[in-house]
């Protein structure tokens, strides 16, 4: 009724504002003209006779705030920055509570680090903090911002914070602005907001404390935050596990494979063993039979580049994925562990019948399935490695070759083929193969080749590498000096 009395001009551009998806041109338009209606908007004197809860003048700056902020959010998600900013910043100077005003710089500082300007950025969302301190959000949009500086100590520091503040779970702020029937909370719903202002769950900070640590080679802190982590999810997935699929956790196989091979490079092998362990037997029963070697999964021979499986066959493919790399693990633990006849039987395990999906080396495998050719892969290399220990050289060569045909060109893999047969005494077969295949860097191709591996899978990589790459090239080396004279060999 007050904006009808008092700018009925402007409650047709509001009404239609309301009425239009917020991503559409349609949209972007009215809420222009709303917002110049109500810039331009000159509030008449209020008589004695009109006594209201919320006066003509205050109600202004609240639509001239809600407007500028709906027409802010409207110009992020296209894109504009600079506009966005502008309105956004606009909003900031208006007439509204102190959640609300968390929440605008909140958005400016997604803006401005959006524009690539991070230090900007770091400005908009601690004052967002000084506002606010219960706007979450914007902690951990500040992680975000030094995760993207490379300041990994400070992003640990507020991801460790953010943590600590999801778990007091302090009572909601009271409103600081004056009750009034219109809000800017009333006015301003968008998605573009609700996934800016998403209040991360504890167990996702404790994962990204636990990735982020992992990634960065900080294995003790690593397997202290994914041993919490396990004992969250512990308590009640529902409770613990976001289900929208915007949360930053990933499927609980990959967070117990991840935090087994944090437990690997920690040396604490057994302790791996028995994570892994618990992997493979909850996942073994949820394999459908078609990938259970009852029937056989083909890669398509051209699959397109937005190709999808099936949610069932995908499904299979991700668990057969999870038990496969539980026994991967498992081998490379009981290696470490100097136990060389029980790592070939874990490395075996995957590379048995009931667990292989037939895959043709193509140039675009499907994401699922090229998960599954690297753990292939990396399982081959294991066990031929074993295979090299115990000094049977001609089973290890084998593995290797399989390696090469899994993987043609692997880096790893050829080093090794050329090891075997050097010490089966094939020595210039072992130089040819030692010429084929560039040597350097091994073990870096997978970031650079397709899709990176998952972080569960980076260690087993790791330890894959060819560790003999220099005595091998110098015995290379000195028999290639020699072999015109050695024809024998």
């Amino acid at each position: 009724w007050i904006i009808v009395s008092c700018f009925p001009s402007a409650f047709p551009a509001l009404c239609s504002v309301h009425s239009q998806d917020m991503g559409g041109a349609r949209c972007s338009e009215e809420q222009n003209k709303l917002l110049s209606l109500l810039r331009a908007w000159r509030v008449p004197a209020e008589g004695p006779s009109l006594p209201l809860l919320q006066s003509a003048e205050d109600l202004k700056e609240i639509l001239c705030t809600a407007a500028a902020f709906l027409q802010g959010l409207q110009e992020l998600e296209a894109g504009n920055f600079p506009t966005a900013l502008s309105l956004l910043q606009e909003a900031a100077g208006g007439f509204c509570s102190k959640k609300v005003l968390a929440q605008i710089y909140t958005c400016l500082g997604c803006c401005t680090q959006q524009m690539g300007k991070p230090q900007s950025a770091l400005q908009h969302l601690k004052r967002a903090l000084q506002v606010d301190f219960q706007c979450l959000p914007a902690l951990s949009h500040v992680a975000a911002v030094y995760h993207e500086l490379g300041d990994t100590d400070v992003e640990l520091q507020v991801l460790a914070l953010l943590y600590e503040a999801l778990k007091e779970k302090p009572p909601a702020a009271a409103s600081s602005s004056p009750c009034f029937l219109i809000q800017i909370e009333l006015l301003v719903h968008t998605p573009t907001l609700t996934s800016l202002l998403r209040h991360l769950h504890p167990s996702e900070v404790k994962y990204l404390l636990a990735q982020r640590c992992l990634q960065e080679g900080r294995v003790e802190d690593a397997v202290e935050h994914y041993l919490d982590l396990l004992a969250l999810l512990q308590e009640g997935l529902q409770q613990q596990v976001p289900l929208d699929c915007s949360s930053a956790l990933p499927r609980i196989p990959e967070v117990f494979l991840e935090a087994a091979s944090a437990l690997e490079q920690a040396g604490r092998h057994q302790d791996a063993i028995t994570v892994c362990e618990e992997v493979i037997s909850r996942t073994t029963d949820l394999i459908p039979r078609i990938l259970r070697g009852e029937e056989r999964l083909e890669q398509p021979e051209c699959p397109s580049p937005g190709a999808r499986l099936p949610s069932q066959k995908k499904e299979g493919l991700c668990c057969l994925a999870w038990r496969t790399a539980g026994y991967l693990h498992q081998g490379w633990a009981w290696a470490k562990l100097g136990e060389s006849k029980e790592a070939i039987t874990q490395f075996s395990s995957m590379l048995s019948p009931g667990v292989c999906v037939c895959l043709s080396v193509t140039e675009d495998l499907l994401p699922e399935l090229e998960v599954l050719q690297k753990i292939r892969l990396l399982s081959l290399i294991g066990r031929g490695a074993q295979f090299l220990e115990l000094g049977k050289h001609k089973e290890a060569l084998l593995d290797f070759q399989y390696g090469l045909q899994v993987s043609p060109g692997d880096p790893c893999a050829a080093s090794y083929v050329a090891q075997a047969l050097w010490e089966l005494n094939r020595k210039q077969e072992a130089a040819a193969q030692w010429q084929k295949f560039p040597q350097s860097c091994p073990g870096e191709e997978d970031g650079e080749q397709g899709r990176p591996l998952p972080l569960y899978l980076v260690s087993c990589r790791e330890q894959a590498v060819f560790p003999h790459s220099e005595p091998l090239a110098r015995s290379i080396r000195d028999y290639l000096g020699t072999a015109p004279q050695d024809t024998s060999s």
